[in-house]
């Protein structure tokens, strides 16, 4: 390996003469940019010097930046121009892909790096035999076997090592620089090779100045979530070793007491990054630590970059590569807790540009992306099973949110610390009345066209069991929810909503249309045309799958978040973890129980949530590969937007929760005093 290091160091240090002299302009540009970034990564890659880190970091990722990138190699429509159709799609992904050696020669992760060096070379190497000896490039399909065989070869890797992150606790990169790091100097944050802006360092900043009490709260609420979420569903945190951290530079702070507090609770942190390389997919949506996006037009473009060689042999390669990678972790997979994650919320939304010449999934294409997703969810939790997981997820404002940004955050951490006893109780009085419903009947005022029945599933005995949990703040923080999965036959009729934020993009009057509980239809407009708008949702809400069953209804009640969101105007910015408790939100996708249905679960009072499964749901006794989709998204109608949420009994009769944007059932009208504070 470091022999290979060193030829490759050495071959592109060489090489910007040999480019000029030997390749004509559109090829001699591309190997240009391609050893520039290469150069920079080994420079990273040999060196620990902050001051250097701090130094390179605007360009590593300059060349993406928005006022760059329409003359950047990774520019689907730049590099077709430059080099047609084919070969340029082909030298867009290969631009992309080598962007995946910043982390590589951050972590010091020598093959990572070397694999994107030599896949350059060997691309570079073929085009000069070709100009000398024929005095053209190769055939096309000679470099797409190149990228191919890269592909295949290194999924086993690449999929180990990203396994290896996800379980073992001694892949600690991260958790060096939250151990070790001096907080004092915001200058750490360049050490983890993610772009760094004004934002993060202005987190940090102001997170570092916060008294200890407030940070101990931030954590300890953080963290007790996660413990309440196991104690809540009956699952041993005891037997767990390991819990996957989640979070955005700067909140290094906070990461440090969050670590001792699950210490104490007898779990080691994992952390990776975000997921940044074709191995592990590109999403606008960030998983795992992360810094400020330098441009999300630039993961929008190549979220499907797979398409360029996806096939069925990919896919199974891909998948055995996974459980190869699980089975070599396999004691650390059963060893695992599931994920605590921190979202930030407060940057401009994002809408995207859809590319013609970015690289998509055909028809075929999509079906294989399906089969991969549900395979890959099972592979998941054969070796770390659902029933014995949990997660918590909490969310906080970054100062890109604007001049308010202290009141915000203050605000928030209120939210995030309401009195839940409070809550549980209002929570209750709904799900006792709605324990003698037969259906839900939401309908929209105003702008709003929703007009959807959900049906509920019937009861045994209704001393002894309920239809919805009684949801306060563990695994979703804040508190504010009470939820239920449907049953699909008789959930028909349309939910829709004015605008909304769904995976960190934006929809214009969206709208979903449900028969017997499946989503019949769909639309939306953000573009002026209408196959886009389906191919839009298609996309990122359907997720590749003709259609989704509806699997969650719930009614959120956390009207003080929603007040906070109309009082800043910053409804738009909310992430989805706030936004569903602040009105009734639906879920397409899983159930909110997906592989833990078998799991008895109650309520405060006693009685045992029976609704659990749906139809679909179901089949993971019969047929599993149908029964699960590995997404779960929710759509929220806000309260200004709610006409009616009404229960409707066997006889017919109404049970009314909310009207015209109010709570309206006796026990809950608590819930409208933090509407005069509007």
């Amino acid at each position: 390996m470091e022999e290979r290091m060193e030829l490759a160091r050495e071959r592109i240090f060489e090489l910007e003469g040999e480019i000029e002299k030997t390749l004509p302009e559109g090829w001699r540009e591309f190997f240009l940019s391609s050893v520039s970034l290469a150069k920079l990564l080994l420079k990273v890659y040999e060196n620990d010097d902050p001051a250097l880190y701090k130094e390179l970091n605007k360009k590593l990722y300059e060349d993406i930046l928005p006022e760059n990138y329409a003359k950047s190699w990774c520019a689907p429509e730049y590099a077709v121009s430059k080099m047609g159709p084919e070969l340029g799609k082909l030298l867009c992904f290969v631009a992309a892909e080598l962007r995946g050696g910043i982390s590589a020669a951050f972590e010091k992760e020598e093959e990572a790096l070397l694999i994107r060096l030599e896949l350059l070379l060997q691309l570079y190497h073929m085009t000069e035999r070709g100009f000398a000896e024929d005095k053209a490039a190769p055939e096309y399909a000679l470099y797409k076997e190149v990228v191919y065989s890269f592909v295949s070869d290194y999924f086993e890797t690449e999929c180990e090592r990203r396994i290896a992150k996800m379980v073992d606790p001694s892949c600690d990169f991260a958790l060096k620089i939250i151990q070790n790091a001096d907080l004092k100097d915001s200058s750490y944050l360049y050490a983890y090779g993610e772009y760094v802006t004004d934002n993060e360092i202005k987190l940090a900043e102001y997170i570092n100045a916060l008294p200890q009490d407030k940070i101990d709260l931030m954590a300890d609420t953080w963290t007790e979530g996660y413990r309440i979420g196991f104690m809540t569903t009956g699952k041993d945190l005891s037997i767990k070793k390991t819990v996957n951290v989640r979070y955005p530079i700067g909140f290094e702070r906070v990461m440090r007491k969050s670590v001792e507090n699950f210490e104490k609770m007898g779990l080691k942190p994992t952390i990776y990054r975000a997921a940044d390389t074709v191995f592990t997919g590109r999403s606008v949506s960030k998983n795992g630590f992360f810094g400020a996006n330098p441009n999300p037009q630039f993961d929008y473009d190549h979220r499907e970059d797979l398409a360029l060689l996806l096939d069925g042999q990919l896919v199974t390669r891909r998948l055995e590569c996974i459980e190869q990678a699980f089975i070599a972790h396999k004691q650390q997979a059963k060893d695992h807790a599931g994920p605590a994650v921190m979202e930030v919320f407060g940057e401009t939304p994002f809408v995207p540009v859809n590319k013609a010449d970015a690289l998509k999934y055909s028809e075929d294409q999509r079906a294989l992306d399906v089969r991969f997703r549900t395979e890959n969810i099972r592979i998941t939790n054969q070796y770390i099973p659902g029933e014995e997981r949990s997660f918590t997820i909490i969310s906080f404002p970054v100062p890109a949110i604007g001049d308010n940004f202290d009141e915000i955050f203050d605000a928030v951490i209120r939210i995030n610390t309401l009195d839940y006893e409070k809550y549980q109780k209002i929570q209750m009085c709904m799900i006792d009345a709605l324990n003698e419903a037969e259906y839900v009947h939401i309908k929209g005022m105003g702008v709003n066209r929703t007009d959807l029945r959900v049906s509920l599933k019937k009861l045994d005995d209704p001393s002894k069991q309920a239809i919805y949990e009684n949801c306060v703040a563990d695994v979703n923080i804040p508190v504010g929810e009470i939820f239920t999965t449907p049953v699909l036959k008789g959930t028909d009729g349309v939910l829709h909503v004015s605008r909304v934020f769904l995976n960190e993009l934006e929809y214009k009057d969206f709208s979903l249309t449900f028969k017997d509980g499946m989503v019949a239809d769909y639309s939306c407009g953000n573009f002026a045309d209408e196959a886009a708008n389906r191919r839009y949702i298609e996309d990122n809400v359907l997720f590749h799958h003709k259609s989704l069953p509806m699997g969650e209804a719930a009614i959120g009640t956390n009207t003080t978040a929603y007040v906070l969101a109309r009082k800043y105007n910053i409804e738009g910015l909310l992430p989805i973890l706030i936004a569903e408790k602040t009105g009734p939100h639906f879920a397409v996708g899983d159930t909110c129980y997906s592989h833990a249905e078998d799991l008895k679960i109650y309520n405060p009072d006693g009685k045992e949530i029976v609704a659990k499964d749906n139809e679909v749901s179901l089949l993971r006794k019969t047929d599993p590969s149908k029964a699960y989709f590995g997404c779960h998204t929710d759509v929220t109608i806000p309260y200004d937007e709610l006409g009616l949420l009404e229960g409707v009994r066997p006889d017919g009769s109404s049970i009314k929760i909310v009207e015209n944007g109010r709570f309206v059932l006796p026990g809950t009208e608590e819930l409208n005093k933090a509407f005069t504070e509007e």
